[in-house]
């Protein structure tokens, strides 16, 4: 396999201006998040028509130009399962990717498998085998193996051809727009994971008061900041029960925050003050500017119902030719519940009543809701045995 190996900051720019012009450019990246605070980049793999290419961040430092290519519109941008290259991208680049094309999500909008592994979306689609003997490579070592290197290039030698398959069939049941919009909406996903404070996501602090929860936001960002500071994971700094605890205490002093379970750990002991100094942070705060504790439950909303509304999910999606773990889970279906049979002022719409979701599942809820839909059994041969029917 004929490939260019690109290790300068030179070298780099030679290659983006030489692809600039490529219609259509797949890439994939290898990276480590064990114990760093972020993800570290270790490789990128890049496939054009006429280009297969493998970029060695490590030696090359600024990889900046590849990102600002991918986040400059003119082109489709080929990745599988683009999380992580998503992020990457608005990390060095502070833009989204152009024109991102993911193949994982474009085979669930067509009905395949959702979400499918790179290898089964190949065997699919190219009818080709891919290789496993480096799954457990660490890829920040030098130098690489030739079999590392041709592993890692087979994760995009095959993405332009199923890209080129996917799109048009997408094309063809008329989903582009859907596609994008949920592109857009997964990007933006990642770009506010990595711009906003997302400290209601530590675990046990739903049921804290707001005095409470405010301690937590302030621990919450020490953490970050530490975990920063020391490319650490931020549980690996501080767990989210300790935390929890720490406020529920709402104490400053040494002594009583040393005294806590799980708290007399090394690399917590030359830390004490800077938490307490949060913790004081959190009860100094005013309150008419604390975070207010979540609403609480809506009233109880039949599990049957709830229960036959996630499987109709299925039903639909399958009469749509869609994936039905694209389109929603049982979360999704108690948030709408909620939403039409005890609506609160200021409610957010539900994910199902928005987008191309509202048109495929919402509109089909409401009519189940108001008893004009039906569903009968169609076909008890069929994997999907059921259909909608209007009442």
């Amino acid at each position: 396999m004929q490939y260019d190996s690109i290790h300068t900051t030179e070298e780099l720019a030679e290659f983006c201006e030489a692809i600039s012009e490529e219609p259509v450019i797949a890439f994939d990246t290898e990276f480590i998040s064990d114990d760093s605070y972020r993800p570290k980049l270790c490789l990128i793999q890049v496939a054009t028509a006429k280009h297969l290419a493998i970029i060695d961040p490590t030696t090359t430092q600024d990889t900046g130009a590849f990102w600002n290519l991918l986040s400059t519109p003119g082109r489709t941008v080929v990745a599988h399962a683009a999380r992580e290259e998503s992020r990457f991208c608005y990390r060095f680049s502070g833009k989204p990717i152009a024109g991102l094309f993911d193949t994982q999500l474009a085979a669930g909008f067509i009905g395949l498998e959702y979400p499918a592994s790179l290898a089964t979306l190949v065997q699919k689609l190219v009818n080709k085998v891919l290789p496993k003997g480096e799954t457990r490579t660490d890829w920040m070592r030098r130098p690489l193996s030739r079999a590392q290197i041709q592993y890692a290039l087979h994760d995009v030698t095959d993405l332009i051809e199923m890209y080129t398959q996917l799109n048009a069939q997408v094309q063809q049941l008329d989903r582009v727009e859907w596609l994008e919009e949920e592109t857009d909406r997964l990007q933006q996903k990642v770009i506010d994971g990595e711009t906003q404070e997302n400290w209601r996501r530590v675990s046990g602090c739903s049921g804290l008061k707001p005095r409470q929860l405010e301690i937590v936001r302030q621990l919450w960002k020490w953490r970050e900041s530490r975990a920063r500071e020391s490319d650490r994971l931020p549980k690996r700094v501080l767990r989210d029960d300790l935390i929890v605890e720490l406020a529920r205490r709402g104490t400053t002093e040494e002594r009583e925050i040393k005294d806590i379970r799980g708290m007399e750990r090394r690399g917590l002991a030359d830390q004490y003050e800077a938490i307490g100094a949060a913790i004081q942070a959190g009860l100094n705060t005013p309150d008419n500017e604390l975070p207010q504790r979540p609403r609480g439950t809506r009233r109880v909303v039949s599990p049957m119902l709830s229960q036959f509304l996630s499987t109709s999910i299925a039903c639909i999606s399958r009469q749509q030719k869609l994936a039905p773990p694209i389109v929603g889970n049982t979360e999704n279906v108690r948030e709408l519940l909620g939403y039409e049979l005890d609506r609160r002022p200021n409610d957010p719409v539900p994910a199902l009543l928005k987008g191309w979701r509202g048109e495929i599942v919402g509109k089909a809820f409401r009519k189940i809701l108001a008893g004009e839909l039906a569903i009968r059994v169609a076909d008890v041969n069929e994997n999907q045995p059921l259909e909608f029917i209007d009442s």
